[in-house]
């Protein structure tokens, strides 16, 4: 064949032949091994200057059932003419290849959404998204008070790298402590500047040191394959009278350990047979109840991404009954519950439902019992919630709302696509808006704003996770970084 043979572009395949030409207008056609080939010397078919130019077709499905073919030239391939060939039977039209750049997009599109070498943050997950129940962003935003002096970024951050990941911080009933639950799987409580921090309990006997204690990487991915056997303490309450602390462990459940500290005991693990994945937080009832959150019956901590990401809402507020060590479902179906706090007169419990940004109630006694009702809609993703001595509700609030998150939860499919690209989740999170934001708020029983402080850009304070008021002070823990932070108040 000669050398100046070039091939036809992709959009010359989309057509079918139902005969093979046997020439053209002022060209010719033929048929050699490799497929069809075509030429043309008329003039009126090429752009001036043009020459006798050679194009081939390689056959699809042979026989060749092409209908309409394009010439183009070798040295600018543009669209020149159209040749209609006769139509003998169905022919089919519109398919990507007659668009080059939309079968490339499409081609890249697939190879992405595939996600072949596991780049993105789902990796081999089956990813199931579905809709969930998410206010309005602009709604949530505009009616949301701001804290135009940024009053946490005045804060000061104590005991640095010396606590890693203090999620939740308890006092006992003699004042003394804090106490706070590690990344490393430890209960530490504070003995003051001369002794400095003590293991006061573990959750496990199989605790390691060799494999537990890793310092400032225990808030680090380095720590999350030893999770399971270390545990992570996410929730503590002492029981006021008796002086034992309960703890909420993600991977071993609900636990007490005596006043003096040591190994705890597990009092609930499992529920109708099936185990706790994901053990939360609690709080204790004056007849001795614990209720307490268990996040998701499907995915453990490790995996808590996948609960945020895909909306799911399997969660439950659990009941325990130390009388005759029952473990009850107070409420299901929800949407990665997590703090939890008695009122004051305990006629109802606070919770926070992570996943759908927003504070909730549920009642226990007087007309409303059994009933659910929403307390607020919040501007990010709440943790821990905590009473004052005024009967009020401190909340911790990380990271913040964006308008791109409403489009995901009510597009599943959007957000299926999204979360398979082949990048990192720090910069998806960044194409989404969604900033380092740490807020906290204080509201009243009747679920009125009292109180807002933030750090706008999170320079000072970062995914905080729990806060305590405790004799003029704000004591606030972290589930990540490696400090406590505190701030006067009022």
């Amino acid at each position: 064949m000669s050398s100046n043979i070039s091939f036809l572009p992709y959009h010359f395949l989309q057509a079918i032949f139902l005969q093979l030409p046997t020439g053209t207008p002022g060209g010719c056609c033929g048929v050699d091994d490799d497929g069809v080939w075509c030429c043309s010397g008329d003039k009126d078919n090429l752009e001036s200057g043009s020459r006798l130019e050679r194009w081939r077709l390689y056959p699809l499905d042979p026989p060749f059932t092409l209908t309409r073919y394009f010439f183009t030239t070798t040295h600018s391939f543009n669209l020149t003419k159209l040749l209609e060939m006769e139509k003998k039977g169905s022919q089919r039209y519109g398919t990507l290849l007659q668009h080059p750049l939309l079968l490339v997009l499409a081609l890249a599109i697939s190879f992405v959404i595939m996600d072949p070498f596991k780049m993105g943050p789902l990796g081999d997950h089956d990813f199931k998204p579905v809709k969930h129940d998410l206010a309005p962003y602009k709604q949530v935003m505009e009616n949301w008070p701001r804290d135009n002096r940024s009053r946490l970024g005045s804060g000061n951050l104590e005991f640095v790298d010396e606590v890693f990941g203090p999620e939740s911080l308890e006092f006992d009933s003699l004042g003394r402590g804090p106490y706070a639950g590690l990344a490393d799987g430890r209960v530490v409580r504070w003995m003051g500047e001369d002794v400095g921090w003590v293991t006061f309990a573990l959750v496990t006997s199989n605790w390691s040191e060799k494999l537990c204690s890793r310092g400032v990487d225990s808030t680090t991915s380095r720590q999350w394959k030893h999770e399971k056997l270390c545990g992570r303490p996410l929730g503590l309450r002492f029981h006021k009278e008796s002086g034992n602390l309960y703890i909420a462990d993600a991977y071993y459940g609900l636990l007490v350990v005596g006043p003096e500290g040591g190994i705890a005991t597990p009092l609930a693990t499992h529920l109708g047979g099936d185990p706790i994945l994901f053990a939360n937080d609690l709080d204790i009832h004056r007849n001795g109840s614990i209720f307490f959150t268990d996040t998701s019956k499907r995915y453990d901590r490790v995996d808590h991404f996948f609960i945020l990401l895909e909306g799911e809402s399997t969660g439950r507020l659990l009941r325990y009954d130390p009388p005759t060590k029952t473990t009850h479902v107070v409420l299901d179906g929800l949407a990665f519950p997590n703090g939890v706090q008695l009122s004051r007169d305990q006629t109802f419990i606070v919770f926070t439902e992570t996943t759908n940004c927003r504070l909730m109630k549920y009642w226990l006694k007087g007309p409303k019992t059994g009933r659910v009702e929403l307390v607020a809609n919040l501007p990010g993703f709440p943790d821990n919630v905590r009473l004052n001595d005024r009967g009020q509700f401190w909340v911790a609030i990380d990271c913040c709302r964006t308008a791109a998150q409403e489009v995901l939860t009510h597009n599943p499919w959007i957000k299926s696509v999204y979360f398979r690209l082949p990048i990192q989740m720090r910069y998806l999170a960044w194409m989404m808006g969604m900033k380092m934001y740490t807020v906290v708020s204080l509201f009243n029983e009747n679920g009125e704003i009292l109180e807002v402080l933030e750090d706008p850009k999170g320079e000072v304070m970062k995914l905080v996770s729990e806060v305590r008021e405790v004799e003029g002070k704000l004591w606030i823990g972290t589930v990540a970084h490696n400090h406590i932070a505190t701030l006067p108040y009022p």
